[in-house]
């Protein structure tokens, strides 16, 4: 079924896929050219433990993190004034390296399905067999590696793309190694700690699950423009891996702005266009997810200003060597991203209220424009008049 301003399904928002693809068109599939198998062999090699626990104090966690997960579903949709489908799927509480296996399959379902075209005398075509043996398994090898390196940083993830075709719902990952180390490096009170991350990820798992046409529109958008970059008249081995490298920069917002990674690839106003569109979008969902939680908070979290005191400073890196790190991931452009949607969320609630502020998910249209994120006024003038 569709909801309102739904874009479909088919098509993949006008890219090209493999099932799709006419008899006799020259094309590359992606899937072809990543040696996925590899990159969850590595990422489940390299990523780290964590912290180490007993068996009891694992089990422990792991039911204080699902049990967390749900209770905070009633309150973050009663604040957020959206109701998602029911039931929900129960949150997946993993350790660092299925968290990194699960974003490999992430990122299969979201490249696999693109053909990038070949263009005559170059593009994909010039690449022989041989060079694309090593180029898949490099490039497996680099996604792997840049995985196994993030898991042990994300306290917790929708997963937007894991099931997206096949229209099964997203799923929520919450990786109990690192919400265990914050918590103990920031000093906190870790029942209080684990329920307020789970107030920021079942934020994000509302957004999509109330307006599933989110999915499909980010997934579309993503697909284009990793179309866009490969089918460029360079070597395609090398640009599929500045690709895959640099996804998860756009995905976490970096975009052009932070002149790292995706940046150097973009060739044309309307690749840079895209990048743009799709940050802003990531903004806004961070933004409010981050409004949301703070909202709920105090009622759910009694240390809840303790708690966002230390983590703030936190995403502010500790060293010089972490601040560097941060900038070549695009973690500070990330801190950025939920100060940015969260001032545009809070502007346009003061504005229009909540039910103003939730035409924004009816509708592709509705969707901040770039500008928009940092001028609300100019959302709320052009959506409601």
């Amino acid at each position: 079924m569709r909801s309102e301003g739904d874009p479909g399904t088919g098509g993949a928002g006008g890219v090209t896929t493999r099932e799709e693809q006419p008899a006799g068109t020259a094309g590359r599939a992606v899937v072809d050219l990543v040696d996925f198998d590899l990159a969850a062999q590595v990422a489940g090699r390299l990523a780290r433990p964590g912290p180490k626990l007993g068996r009891d104090e694992i089990d422990d966690v792991v039911a204080e993190l699902r049990l967390a997960a749900a209770e905070a579903a009633g309150p973050v949709a009663d604040t957020a004034h959206l109701s998602a489908p029911e039931p929900v799927p129960p949150a997946l509480v993993v350790d660092r390296a299925s968290w990194a296996r699960a974003n490999v399959e992430a990122f299969r379902s979201l490249l696999g399905p693109v053909v990038v075209p070949q263009r005559p005398g170059g593009g994909a075509g010039a690449v022989d067999r041989a060079a694309t043996a090593v180029g898949r398994q490099a490039t497996g090898a680099e996604l792997g590696s840049l995985l196994s390196f993030l898991s042990s940083r994300v306290l917790g993830q929708f997963d937007v793309f894991s099931g997206v075709d096949e229209d099964r719902p997203g799923r929520l990952l919450l990786v109990a190694p690192n919400v265990v180390q914050v918590e103990r490096d920031l000093q906190v009170d870790p029942h209080d700690f684990r329920r307020w991350v789970c107030l920021h990820e079942e934020a994000h798992r509302l957004q999509f699950g109330a307006h599933p046409w989110l999915r499909r529109w980010i997934t579309a958008e993503a697909r284009e423009l990793s179309v866009d970059l490969l089918a460029q008249p360079h070597d395609l081995g090398e640009r599929l891996g500045g690709v895959v490298r640099s996804l998860p920069d756009v995905l976490r917002g970096t975009g052009g702005g932070s002149g790292v990674g995706v940046a150097d690839l973009l060739q044309t106003p309307g690749q840079r266009e895209r990048v743009s569109r799709l940050v802003a979008v990531m903004s806004l969902l961070e933004g409010h997810a981050d409004v949301v939680m703070d909202d709920v908070g105090p009622r759910v979290v009694p240390s809840v200003a303790r708690i966002r005191a230390r983590f703030t400073q936190r995403r502010k890196g500790r060293g010089s060597l972490d601040q560097v790190v941060r900038r070549l991931l695009g973690l500070d452009a990330k801190t950025r991203q939920y100060a940015d949607g969260a001032r545009f969320v809070r502007d346009v609630v003061g504005r229009v209220g909540w039910e103003g502020l939730n035409v924004v998910w009816t509708a592709p249209d509705h969707l901040p424009l770039p500008a928009e994120i940092a001028d609300p006024a100019a959302w709320v003038a052009r959506v409601h008049g």
